[in-house]
């Protein structure tokens, strides 16, 4: 079994409402458990905002230079595709790949997820501009967890 097969059945089990897995494989045994549910959340009522409200409590304070910023409507929210650790930068002593404020490309890197030691770059999903970072460095992060508010920027 080798190591892209091993996350996609990490990433699997992710979306499933399967909490363990045991599977045996040219004489490798791997065990897959979740120990907190990371399921995206259910879809909201009809007449509901679908996309999730603002957590009641505020931010880190490392996680933004700005104060809980209001989401205004048409800003956007990028949420964790995977399991993981969340890390701002590629190294420790790196400049991070975004800060609050930063303008970004759709397919830019913003931020790496860490999970099973695989470094998993995540790539902006708009052109916009990074209004708050939702999560500390190095912070572990669930599936459909938001990860940055982006405000998109509008045609010229």
């Amino acid at each position: 079994m080798n190591l892209k097969e091993l996350k996609e059945l990490i990433e699997l089990i992710q979306q499933s409402e399967i909490s363990e897995l045991e599977l045996e494989k040219s004489g490798v045994r791997v065990r897959i458990k979740k120990e907190r549910s990371s399921l995206p959340p259910p879809p909201a009522p009809e007449g509901l905002p679908s996309t999730p409200a603002a957590p009641a409590e505020a931010p880190h304070p490392q996680a933004s230079t700005l104060a809980p910023v209001p989401m205004p409507a048409g800003w956007l929210t990028l949420t964790a595709p995977v399991v993981g650790t969340f890390y701002r930068s590629p190294a420790p002593d790196a400049d991070p790949y975004a800060e609050v404020g930063s303008v970004v490309k759709k397919g830019q890197i913003i931020c790496v997820i860490e999970a099973m030691k695989l470094m998993n770059e995540i790539e902006s999903e708009w052109d916009g501009k990074i209004v708050e970072i939702l999560v500390e460095n190095a912070q572990p992060v669930e599936y459909g967890e938001p990860l940055f508010r982006i405000e998109p920027l509008t045609p010229a």
